[in-house]
Parts: structure tokens; C-alpha cells; sequence
């Protein structure tokens, strides 16, 4: 289990096995700061709901299947409103970045903070910072009011502007404490919260009262520990577009082909969750499941097979599958965006050129291949209703851990849940489709394709057998 070099996890342990992995307080590096009456106690939005405030000693389970001997496991800190407040409103200055790719949600995410700051907690002071990180010391900040933000969840992308890279953490922190802000709000993904958790590190180094909470953005949806991330959810549904546009074109030409490349460097999430909902594709590729090209049980024979019996096929492939087999990609292994993310050939052009070479060599049969890359399509666009909601369920939930003096986390869904992670859980791995679980044979029951990666086995096995034969 990874954690900050710089602190120890915040670690409560109770009977029968149950665990905290509790988030950092701002009284635990400051003491005697002072606390005040939460203002929601007097929101009439408030007036009809019969418990306030979330109990001390709430926490929601990281796994809700056991057993009657089960030990009661790790939990997190529930999230919502607590009765005593480490913030006077008058006095807080909030800061709103927004870093890395697009990713449809943004602009709800920023609206949402802006408005439960504003509306629940009283707080007018509220900045943006352009451009990602770098906006910090570059001195790029907009005033951010409800009716600045009223419209904007309509939109796709951020208002504020992102960029990838940019984080020097003295620089931002010294932007911080010039500014007099007080609570920095940052959305982005696992680099992004890597930044925050340095950025938490050096403000407790430097014990300022000032609250370092992170939303979790990444439209692959391959954030460990949290169900889901926003956006992922409208990705889907905008993939469904793509994928009924490459059914169109393959069923309406002899032996036609779509090919469909999806979002999904590490984690194949989109494609399989897209593959799932259309029930249109006959094969989806994702990183997390190798597949070959040539020989018995490979991608070509499928695709010959499949055409002789339907006449037509739809092939979803995620953008960080078969990099090993691009022989290009040997060059680009080892570079790296600004993000620290890999570089990757465009294995959706690679796959549809070598299709056609295979059939062009073969001779067996003509097709007519069909190449979507809806990628920018999608990350753009804005979020729909399912995600609108969550966006401003976890803006929320932000903004009370920060007002309640919690620092350090990040806000997120954890078995239907609001809660608060610390950095660290949320920045030790990726969350990667499992192949032996049950979601992905559901895939291949819907797809009825070869499970390549026990199809290969199979050959290898034979040829050796073959060759120990001959000996």
C-alpha cells in the first residue's frame, strides 16, 4: 500500500476487524483552531431534512460482500455535512483548477463548488485558475459567482481552461499563501492527484490552515477504490453513436467492416461497457486482454468466420490495446506526455490497415473497411443527466469535508456512497478491467468472440506437441 513519503496513513482500528483509513485534519498539525456553528442549521433548504449532519462516526465499507466470518475490513470517512465548522465564511477564499484531458463533467463539477460554497456555506469569495497547475503562479485567475456559472454545465470542456503538466509544488504553494486562499479545490486525474497530495504535503510542512481536496477525473473510469468516475457514464452513451455509425456502414456494404477505436489507455472500461450496451459489436479488444492476429483462434480467422456468417462485423478496440504488437510503437515505448502518460501509436489505424492486407493477401474475400475515431467527439461534449447528478454529489460532498476542517482527500463514490479517500489510496494503482471476473465473460457471451489470449495457449501447445512429434 503506497502513501505520501512525507506522512504515515491515519490509520483507526475497531472490533472484529474493522479498519479507518481515515483522511488528515487540519488539528492535526495545527492546534486549537477554533470551531463555529455549521450555517447549514439555518438553510431553509435545510428545515426539512430530519438528521442535519453526518454522525462522527460514520463510515461506508470498500467491500460490502462477506460472509459470516468475514472480518469487518477497511472503510472510509463518509462524507456530508458536520455539525462544527473550522471555516467562518467571511473568511474563506476558495480556488477552483481544473487539470489534464477533457472530460464531459467539468464545467458541472466547477458550477456545483461555486453554488454549495455560495448557497449552503455563504462564501462570495471564489477564484478559477486557468490553465491547469501552471495558472497558480502564472496569475491566471477569473472571479467565479452563481450567476457566472449558471449555464455552464450546458456546455462541454472547462471554463477554466486545462493543460497537462505545469506542477511546481513551492511555486504553488507560495501562490497559495500570497493569494490568501484557504481552500484549493483541484479536479483531475491520478497525476493530477499526485500534484494535490504534494501540494497537501508542503501546506502541512508550512501549517496553513488551508484545505487541499481532490475530485477524481478520468473519463477511462481507471481510478482505483471509487465505483465509478464522472463522465464516464455520458462517454458511454456518446460511444453508442460511434458504434451504431460503423453498424450502418459495415451492414450496409459486402463483408463490410467498422472499426471502432475508443478511450481507454490503461483500462478498457469504455469499450467493454459500450460493447455491452450496443449488443452491435462482434469484438472488443481492451489492453487488459492480449489477442494475436495470425494463426488458429486469432483475430483474422474470427473475422473471415464471422463475415461468412453474418456478412458484415463491428470491431471496438480501445486505444491501449495490441500496443505490443505495433511494431512501430518500439521507438515510442518509453516517451511520455507531460502528464507522465504513455505515448501511443494509433493501434485503430494499425488494426484496419493490417485487416485489409490480410484479406488483400489472402484473396478469399473483399471487404470494405470502415475507421471511426470519435475520441475528441466524445471527451467533449457535455455531461448527461446520471452524470450531472453525481457531479454535484461530489462537489458537495467536497465542500463540506473542507468547511469540516478535512484535508488531503479526495472526494468519491464508494459502493453507492459518498466519501473521503486520502491521496494516497486513490494514487497506488489503476483500476483495470478484470478478464477472469464475470463482467468481461458477460462481454464475450454478448460477442461470442474467441477468448484470444486461451486460444493461443491452445496453439502454442499444439505446434509444440507437433514439433516433439517430428523429433
Amino acid at each position: 500500500m503506497g502513501s505520501s513519503p512525507n506522512s504515515k496513513p491515519k490509520i483507526i482500528r475497531g472490533t472484529a476487524g474493522y479498519v479507518l483509513e481515515d483522511v488528515p485534519h487540519m488539528a492535526d498539525y495545527i492546534p486549537d483552531l477554533p470551531t463555529y456553528s455549521n450555517p447549514l442549521q439555518n438553510n431553509p433548504a435545510y428545515s426539512v431534512v430530519k438528521q442535519y449532519f453526518v454522525h462522527i462516526d460514520d463510515s461506508v465499507p470498500q467491500k460490502i460482500i462477506a460472509n459470516k466470518d468475514s472480518p469487518r475490513g477497511v472503510h472510509f470517512r463518509r462524507a456530508g455535512p458536520r455539525q462544527r465548522v473550522y471555516f467562518e465564511s467571511d473568511d474563506v477564499q476558495a480556488a477552483i483548477v481544473t487539470c489534464g484531458g477533457l472530460c464531459p463533467g467539468l464545467n458541472t463539477v466547477i458550477r456545483e463548488l461555486v453554488c454549495a460554497l455560495y448557497h449552503m456555506y455563504g462564501v462570495k469569495k471564489i477564484l478559477g485558475i486557468n490553465g491547469g497547475y501552471k495558472g497558480f503562479y502564472a496569475h491566471n485567475t477569473i472571479t467565479l459567482t452563481p450567476k457566472s456559472v449558471n449555464d455552464i454545465h450546458k456546455r462541454g470542456g472547462t471554463i477554466l481552461g486545462s493543460s497537462r503538466g505545469g506542477h511546481d509544488t513551492t511555486k504553488i504553494v507560495d501562490s497559495i499563501q500570497d493569494r490568501g486562499i484557504n481552500q484549493v479545490y483541484i479536479i483531475g486525474g491520478d497525476g493530477t492527484q499526485r500534484g494535490a497530495d504534494r501540494i497537501f504535503e508542503e501546506i502541512r510542512r508550512r501549517r496553513l490552515k488551508v484545505a487541499v481536496v481532490g475530485i477524481p477525473k478520468t473519463i477511462d473510469n481507471d481510478i482505483p477504490v471509487i465505483d465509478k468516475s464522472f463522465g464516464f457514464d455520458t462517454a458511454v452513451e456518446e460511444a453508442q453513436r460511434a458504434i451504431n455509425a460503423a453498424h450502418v456502414e459495415a451492414e450496409s456494404g459486402e463483408n463490410g467492416i467498422g472499426v471502432v477505436k475508443l478511450m481507454g489507455r490503461y483500462s478498457g472500461f469504455i469499450a467493454m461497457y459500450a460493447t455491452l450496451a450496443s449488443r452491435d459489436v462482434d469484438c472488443c479488444l481492451i489492453p487488459e486482454s492480449p489477442f494475436h492476429l495470425e494463426g488458429p483462434g486469432g483475430l483474422f480467422e474470427f473475422t473471415e468466420k464471422r463475415l461468412k456468417e453474418n456478412g458484415h462485423m463491428v470491431i471496438v478496440i480501445a486505444e491501449g490495446a495490441g500496443q505490443e504488437l505495433v511494431s512501430e510503437s518500439i521507438q515510442s515505448l518509453h516517451k511520455q506526455d507531460a502528464s507522465g502518460n504513455k505515448l501511443l501509436q494509433d493501434v485503430g489505424l494499425w488494426i484496419s490497415q493490417k485487416i485489409k492486407d490480410h484479406f488483400t493477401k489472402q484473396k478469399t474475400m473483399t471487404i470494405n473497411l470502415k475507421y471511426i475515431d470519435p475520441t475528441y467527439m466524445i471527451r467533449a461534449v457535455p455531461s448527461n443527466a446520471s452524470d450531472n447528478v453525481y457531479c454535484t454529489l461530489l462537489a458537495q460532498s467536497a465542500v463540506h469535508g473542507a468547511m469540516a476542517g478535512y484535508t488531503g482527500f479526495t472526494s468519491g463514490l464508494v459502493n453507492g456512497r459518498q466519501t473521503y479517500i486520502p491521496f494516497y489510496r486513490i494514487t497506488e494503482g489503476q483500476n483495470k478491467v478484470i478478464i477472469t471476473d464475470r463482467m468481461w465473460a458477460r462481454l464475450l457471451s454478448s460477442t461470442n468472440q474467441p477468448s484470444f489470449t486461451i486460444a493461443k495457449t491452445v496453439s502454442e501447445e499444439k505446434r509444440e506437441e507437433e514439433a516433439n512429434g517430428h523429433e
